[in-house]
């Protein structure tokens, strides 16, 4: 089932926030249902948006604040009506001085970004779910 042209704008408006706000947690928070998932390039699972605020918040006061990535949407399907999922590229920029606080880089450049959005009641979509699996090109 495919979405509208207006959906599918609403929902890359979405993706592409959630990159321009990733040091700004009272603007990227909000783009996340209550309920949201994350798994990030290492692995690490977070789960809830209060959850995700407190690890954003942490990464922030750190070395991690350094790190910042780019998204390039590859595609976008309506599996069924107020559900998208969203198929990305994301890319990181270590600046880190000592990545990792002790040495150890990120695993990977670059990784594979899919996102799983709905539509909630008041209309707007939200990312319920974000997994990145690092890739080595």
């Amino acid at each position: 089932m495919p979405g509208t042209p207006a959906q599918e704008a609403a929902v890359r408006e979405v993706v592409a926030d959630a990159g321009k706000y990733q040091s700004d947690p009272d603007r990227f928070l909000p783009l996340h249902t209550a309920d949201v998932e994350i798994v990030n390039f290492g692995g690490r699972r977070v789960a809830g948006r209060e959850a995700l605020g407190e690890a954003m918040r942490a990464a922030l006061a750190s070395p991690l604040a350094d790190v910042v990535t780019a998204v390039e949407i590859t595609g976008v399907r309506f599996p069924r009506e107020g559900v998208a999922v969203v198929a990305a590229v994301k890319r990181v920029h270590d600046a880190r001085e000592e990545p990792d606080g002790g040495g150890r880089a990120l695993p990977a450049a670059s990784g594979r970004l899919t996102c799983l959005l709905v539509e909630e009641g008041d209309g707007a979509w939200r990312i319920s779910l974000a997994q990145t699996t690092p890739t080595t090109s």
